[in-house]
């Protein structure tokens, strides 16, 4: 019996981490790239930063901006034909190659509006007998869905299932909407099932 409850007691505690590594280790590694940046481009700054009073922390601040700025006029330069060609070239050639990159841009285009991506469309899935929150993460030829089944309450942690396409049922809401009725245990589900869409 003590032997039972221990290895229930481990297997939550290492679910429990996994999923806060989750959470974290992406936010972590975000804030890791823009302090890099920064630092990068300190010395660009260092001779305007030193126009403002000493206790002004004006180095870090341009620093910031710059990075920001510079984020921007890449952002400007992709959405243009040639930028948009340059950045196909560079996905195919290089971070197609990373694992899981995919499935993180397709993540991002959903969260920033972009509806044209298949890609973690809202949907529920039919697990057993019961209607399950998912995501569309692709479409087979032969009409079949590979679908994400968030675990609750973290939505990047769950299962993968491949169902036909009769068990799949998107939901017209947007990504974002879907991912708080997950972080908050269900609540807000109501809205989802009344945006199922009927076969």
């Amino acid at each position: 019996m003590g032997r039972v409850r221990m290895k229930e007691s481990l297997i939550f505690v290492t679910k429990t981490l996994g999923r806060g590594l989750l959470i974290v280790i992406p936010i972590y590694l975000a804030l890791l790239l823009m302090l890099k940046a920064m630092s990068s481009v300190a010395k660009l700054v260092r001779p305007l930063s030193q126009i403002f009073p000493d206790w002004v922390p004006a180095e870090k601040a341009l620093s910031l901006l710059l990075v920001l700025v510079i984020c921007f006029l890449i952002g400007l330069a992709v959405r243009s034909r040639q930028g948009q060609r340059v950045h196909e070239l560079t996905e195919k050639t290089l971070f197609e190659r990373i694992p899981g990159y995919a499935v993180l841009r397709s993540l991002t285009n959903r969260m920033a509006g972009d509806e044209n991506d298949v890609a973690w469309r809202p949907a529920f899935a039919e697990i057993e007998e019961a209607l399950v929150p998912a995501f569309i993460i692709e479409e087979f030829e032969d009409g079949r869905y590979t679908v994400f089944v968030p675990s609750i309450p973290t939505p990047l942690a769950g299962a993968v299932y491949v169902l036909e396409a009769r068990r799949v049922h998107p939901v017209d809401v947007p990504l974002t909407q879907q991912l708080r009725v997950v972080a908050r245990w269900g609540s807000g589900a109501k809205s989802l099932v009344a945006a199922m869409r009927t076969p």
